[in-house]
This record gives C-alpha cells, structure tokens and sequence, in this order.
C-alpha cells in the first residue's frame, strides 16, 4: 500500500492527466454559463418576436 501511495504521489505521469481534468472542468463551467445566458437571451428576444407578431 506504501508503495502505490510513494508512486502516486512522485511519478509525474498523473499530475497531466489532473491538470487537463481541471482545465476541462474550467472549460466546462464556463461553456454552460456562457450557454444559460445567452439561451435565456435569446429566449427572452424570441418571445418578444413571437408576441409582437401576433
């Protein structure tokens, strides 16, 4: 168990993989609010169309 722990903790091969998870998580997190504010937008701009047409 000590040995997985030592080789986790010294190899550098893992901290790439967390480094592109946390810079995928970033990513992500700022697509989906860049996503709900412009869908709320665009939803409010298609409503106002949508009634003014009738």
């Amino acid at each position: 168990m000590f040995s997985l722990i030592s080789r986790l903790w010294f190899e550098d091969d893992g901290q790439d993989i967390a480094e592109y998870a946390v810079m995928l998580a970033v990513i992500l997190v700022l697509v989906v609010g860049t996503i709900r504010l412009v869908g709320s937008n665009a939803n409010n701009a298609f409503s106002s169309v949508a009634s003014s047409l009738h």
